[in-house]
């Protein structure tokens, strides 16, 4: 086993690999860029070196600096995660060359699996199921778009040299596709610095079923079973499981040792994924991933195997701890990614401190996190904050586990997806296990059911939760009768008001009594009576016009989210009179949404526009970004440049409305 290794990565990756490593007696050296220089994998690591600017591509994507600091530091192997170098060759061979082990496959592999036309010939040679396509070299406009037309349509576009949904178009007329590809090129070329297109058929509500395999350098290559990850929103996975619910017996087979035979044909070493896609006529081989997975410990938790010590273990020369016959799986284990994101945004990613972070500490429940309440979610990378992972004795028992976990967990500080993934969690092709990746995509709205009434329960649980904390403050403080929050007055008790906003809404509640007697408050020309009792840290009973509702509650000042018939709402009380009001829409001031980078002006001062026009597109969190026209008119001036690093609400363009 080594002694020393060097993490080539960041965040909760970083902390999962020191994790194993410390239990393993390895030493680990974290590298870390000036937007990390607090950062928890930094923190935790034995040794911790800077490495350059915020930017990627000047520090963590900058393999010679990486291979000086293993160097320096006499780290005899280096863990690349996932993303960044963790599937780049050129990286693998330098490392080589320096006499330092990549805990990952050989450079060979990584050249052939990471082109996905290369990989599809080697798939074809090795017998594993393909979707029909092409992947040639022959990348001019006119031989990809005739090669379309062989294919037929709905079709799909993707990036030969990519992966995680980037330089992907879905494609369903032939007018549709000199502009999509375009786009896709335009995107694989900023993701990966390579134009070279395929295109598959598009296989119409397929499920995304892929195996964990590992390699040795002792001839050995076995699966560790496989993962439904059709879950899926813009080709990205949000809720992950293992195994795969309703999988066909014979399918799951054939399948499993289609993935072993993929591994095989390229001579495979360590961890890898093998990833198909599933319908009723069968699988189709669609990448494969050299690296481990951000989903593995769903992998961990059925199998009962740490991924990464077996990774250690094999790039240390060790032959696979288990053979084949020896590796089972039990129960069943779900996992969520919890990213700062605003879903009634367009998911549209955040940035920012983490004032609080709750998690349920259950021995079902697993947090796999690169942040602590009290750091920040960087502009300048992913904004994933945790992965929750449950596990329960079948499917049943780890999806109600798995709503729970939703419910009670808590980012203070920044706006999450954790109602999104609440909401998804309950909808009938998670409980019956026949979603498939297309089907948030196609049905966002109605998972997001922004149009849904709210319920008189949220107002009211909100408001005498408030009261109910000033006077436990007050009681705290000052006893005097003048000091209290309940509306004391010589001759009687005078009624109270609260202002709570929730969504786009505004409740103005008149608020009589006390939590130990109860309140009574009228707002939307109703009276309820309402008490509410705390039964854990943040479980509650809410008991409402003689009826008792269960309710979650995260508080952080004056902001609540509550959690509430398996929806979460978030909950402002404002002071009395405050004007409540969103920003203007229709507005010619056209502001960037978020931190990033402008990389394309479509508009120069002086052209009309039409209301819904693409202005401007820019890159943020490993996103691409379109700023829309919200009115007609003409552009009056343009306040920034192509190339330009802006900050959140900087005027990027100001139209002047058409008469």
């Amino acid at each position: 086993m080594f002694k020393r290794i060097l993490i080539a990565n960041r965040g909760e990756i970083a902390c999962r690999v020191i994790a194993t490593c410390r239990r393993l007696g390895v030493e680990t050296v974290a590298v870390y860029s000036e937007a990390d220089r607090d950062a928890l994998h930094v923190r935790l690591a034995d040794r911790a070196v800077a490495i350059g600017p915020a930017e990627a591509n000047k520090s963590y994507l900058v393999a010679e600096k990486i291979i000086n600091i293993a160097r320096e530091t006499a780290a005899e192997a280096v863990h690349p995660g996932y993303g960044f170098l963790s599937e780049n060759a050129d990286f693998a061979r330098a490392l080589a060359e320096a006499g330092i082990a990549l805990i990952g496959p050989k450079p060979e592999t990584i050249d052939a699996m990471g082109s996905k036309a290369r990989a599809k010939t080697i798939m074809e040679k090795a017998g594993v199921p393909l979707v029909p396509g092409y992947h040639g070299d022959d990348q001019a406009d006119e031989t990809l778009s005739a090669e379309a037309d062989k294919v037929g349509f709905p079709l799909m576009l993707k990036a030969a040299a990519g992966g995680g949904g980037k330089g992907m178009r879905i494609v369903r007329s032939a007018e549709e596709f000199p502009d999509a590809l375009a786009a896709a090129r335009r995107e694989s070329t900023s993701a990966f610095g390579d134009k070279r297109m395929i295109i598959e058929r598009y296989v119409e509500h397929p499920r995304h079923i892929e195996a964990q395999v590992f390699g040795d350098t002792h001839g050995n290559v076995v699966h560790l079973f496989e993962r439904d990850c059709s879950s899926q929103r813009r080709h990205q996975k949000v809720i992950e499981e293992a195994p795969a619910a309703g999988l066909d017996p014979e399918i799951r087979l054939q399948l499993l040792n289609a993935a072993v035979k993929a591994a095989q044909a390229v001579d495979y070493v360590g961890a890898g994924t093998v990833e198909f896609l599933v319908d009723a006529r069968g699988f189709y081989f669609l990448e494969m991933n050299t690296r481990l997975q951000v989903e593995h410990p769903v992998t961990e938790r059925v199998t009962g195997l740490d991924l990464v010590e077996w990774q250690l273990r094999v790039a240390a020369g060790e032959a696979l701890p288990l053979s084949q016959d020896r590796i089972t799986c039990s129960g069943h284990a779900m996992e969520a990614r919890i990213y700062a994101e605003d879903p009634d945004k367009g998911f549209l990613p955040g940035s920012g401190d983490i004032t609080t972070l709750r998690f349920p500490e259950q021995s079902w429940a697993r947090i796999d996190t690169g942040v602590e309440a009290g750091d920040r979610v960087s502009v300048h990378y992913d904004p994933m904050i945790a992965k929750l992972v449950v596990a329960g004795e079948n499917r049943t028992v780890a999806l109600a586990r798995l709503k729970q976990a939703l419910a009670e967990s808590h980012v203070g500080g920044l706006t999450t997806n954790l109602g999104f993934l609440l909401q998804l969690a309950e909808r009938p092709e998670i409980a019956d296990a026949s979603i498939d990746t297309g089907l948030l995509d196609r049905a966002l709205d109605e998972i997001l059911a922004r149009d849904a009434g709210i319920p008189a329960e949220i107002p009211a649980a909100a408001a005498a939760w408030l009261l109910g904390a000033q006077e436990r403050a007050a009681e705290q403080g000052d006893n005097s009768p003048w000091a209290g929050p309940d509306g004391w007055r010589i001759g009687g008790r005078e009624a109270r008001w609260t202002d709570l906003e929730v969504g786009d809404q505004r409740f103005e509640l008149e608020c009589k009594g006390d939590r130990e007697s109860g309140y009574r408050f009228e707002f939307d020309g109703q009276q309820h009576d309402v008490r509410i009792r705390q039964t854990s840290d943040a479980g509650c009973t809410l008991f409402i016009d003689g009826a008792s509702r269960r309710v979650v509650i995260h508080a952080a000042g004056d902001r609540l989210e509550i959690v509430h018939g398996h929806r979460r709402w978030t909950v402002i009380r404002h002071r009395r009179f405050e004007s409540v009001t969103s920003a203007s829409q229709g507005s010619g001031r056209i502001v960037a949404p978020m931190p990033g980078k402008v990389i394309q002006l479509l508009v120069a001062e002086g052209d009309e526009i039409a209301e819904g026009q693409t202005l401007a597109l820019m890159e943020a969190m490993k996103m691409e970004l379109s700023i829309k026209a919200e009115i007609a008119g003409t552009v009056k001036a343009i306040g920034a440049a192509v190339g330009d690093l802006v900050e959140a609400d900087v005027m990027l363009l100001n139209i002047e409305p058409e008469q």
